[in-house]
């Protein structure tokens, strides 16, 4: 069976046209392709021009040495991994070098276990880091905003600016308008970025395991509490929480949001100390909070608290504008999924798609999109939208 390895072609830089030879002996044998260059100024035109997996390089050469090299490297930009190769009296040099951005050093004479052992998870990590910016790319269609319509830009104006500061954020709008979509922007866009982004639906969680649900809980606070679990602001630590549905938030929960809120702690049930907290809240609702309120449903102070900013989601019906453009985005994405040739839209079945009263929002559309692409032959047409949408 070939493995990616077999796949994987390294350069060797080294002056030493003896030690050259044998890298490309061993490696070779074990199935990788190889290209060698006798100096760093060499190296990197080759590295310029080409395409490699793993880089091995020496640190003492003449002209430009191995750390010049690797500095060049990292000020391109380049993020294969780079194996040092230090001859004695070059291990301090090395170790400096992994500070700087080298995956590892090999010392000569060369141990053939370690060099094939250094160029195997130098390649794992790389095959990681490959798959990582895959995963990142498919995230990053995943929540794309799409549409050109005011309603929309206006709403992307106010992420902007909220973004980046530490401001708590209350995202309204009806069923399926996208306001995990804007809560994500707002977190991807904000200094938080690197930490994690938490969702809690408030209406899928029954309301006897809200709490633990959201602040854990201590191995045997209740029957099932078999172990000790760390809950959703835990686990939310330096980013960001996002409480879906707070609405059908039950006010026993609502009671020590609100205190997690004031006081920057939380306490897990069961639990006799307070745990400090550094999360950002953001949530969300397709309900009248106001009218919650003066029915006593939900906390006026806890209100206040989580809406220092109101955002509200246009529904679909706010920005038909739009339809034209996500319906084309969502066809692309769906004929992907199911490996087939992308199916247009006609002009005709964008002016029935705009006629549409859409309750269900783009969500709806979604799913229309991808009903229309099961069942019509071919492009889609007015007459298509009449005998398959619902009007």
């Amino acid at each position: 069976m070939e493995t990616e390895d077999t796949m994987s072609k390294i350069l060797v830089i080294d002056d030493e046209k003896s030690i050259r030879s044998s890298l490309r002996e061993i490696l070779e044998y074990e199935k990788y392709e190889v290209e060698e260059a006798a100096d760093g100024m060499e190296g990197l035109k080759m590295i310029r021009a080409g395409k490699y997996d793993a880089i091995l390089c020496d640190i003492k050469m003449p002209k430009m040495d191995g750390v010049e090299v690797l500095e060049k490297l990292i000020e391109q930009g380049d993020d294969f991994p780079v194996i040092m190769i230090s001859g004695h009296g070059n291990v301090d040099t090395a170790v400096d070098a992994i500070k700087k951005g080298a995956f590892d050093y090999i010392s000569k004479p060369l141990d053939l276990n370690r060099l094939l052992i250094t160029v195997r998870n130098a390649l794992d990590r790389a095959s990681l880091v490959t798959e990582t910016k895959v995963l990142k790319r498919k995230i990053s269609k995943t929540y794309d905003m799409v549409g050109s319509s005011k309603a929309l830009h206006n709403i992307q104006e106010m992420i902007e600016k909220v973004a980046p500061t530490n401001a708590r954020v209350m995202i309204t709008g009806e069923n399926g308008t996208g306001k995990e979509l804007v809560a994500r922007w707002v977190h991807e866009k904000s200094e938080r970025a690197g930490g994690p982004f938490v969702e809690v639906n408030c209406a899928a969680i029954p309301s006897e395991l809200i709490e633990s649900e959201l602040f854990g809980h201590e191995k045997g606070a209740f029957t099932s509490a078999i172990k000790q679990r760390k809950g959703n602001f835990e686990q939310a630590e330096g980013g960001t929480i996002f409480l879906d549905e707070i609405g059908d938030m039950s006010l026993s929960a609502q009671a020590k949001v609100l205190r997690a809120l004031q006081e920057n702690k939380i306490m897990r049930v069961g639990g006799e100390k307070d745990l400090k907290i550094n999360v950002r809240v953001i949530a969300a609702t397709n309900k009248n909070l106001q009218k919650e309120i003066a029915e006593g449903n939900f906390r006026e102070d806890l209100y206040h608290r989580l809406s220092v900013i109101l955002l509200h989601v246009p529904s679909l019906n706010d920005r038909i504008e739009d339809i034209p453009v996500l319906t084309e985005h969502f066809a692309k994405q769906i004929c992907a999924d199911y490996g087939m040739p992308l199916r247009k839209f006609g002009k005709d079945a964008y002016v029935e798609l705009k006629k549409i009263n859409w309750s269900g929002n783009i969500r709806e559309l979604r799913n229309v999109v991808e009903r229309l692409i099961i069942l019509c032959d071919g492009d889609i047409t007015a007459k298509d939208i009449t005998n398959y949408v619902n009007k």
